[in-house]
């Protein structure tokens, strides 16, 4: 498993910016594909991005498709998550994951293939 550490989080206006980071550590990094999830008071934890092990690939829940980038730093082991244009249903705590599921069989959106969780970082979205 790899040790995963989110920071970055915080109280923000609607419509201003964010940047999440996700530092790993243990273990070949650039073997992971990496996610992130989130989770909203009262609300089961949902996907919100992933990245490729080579960051070529990435895809986004709708909802925050043409606001959020994904993009990882395989020298620094460190994967973002920049946040634009933020809205209060954005509010939630924010998890980054990792998994070495690879091939067709991977769905990528879905928690349960991603085995190693950082602690969440607090984004609230409010006036």
């Amino acid at each position: 498993q790899v040790q995963l550490v989110e920071s970055g989080g915080g109280s923000v206006q609607p419509g201003r910016s964010l940047k999440l980071a996700c530092a790993a550590s243990g273990t070949t990094f650039s073997s992971y594909t990496m996610g992130w999830f989130r989770q909203a008071p009262g609300k089961e934890r949902e996907f919100v991005s992933v990245i490729s092990r080579g960051g070529v690939m990435t895809d986004y829940v709708e909802s925050v498709k043409g606001r959020f980038t994904m993009s990882r730093d395989n020298d620094k082991n460190t994967v973002y998550l920049q946040m634009n244009s933020l809205k209060p249903e954005d509010t939630a705590v924010y998890y980054c994951a990792a998994t070495d599921c690879s091939g067709s069989g991977c769905y990528l959106r879905n928690e349960t293939i991603f085995d190693s969780w950082g602690q969440g970082t607090q984004v609230t979205v409010s006036s």
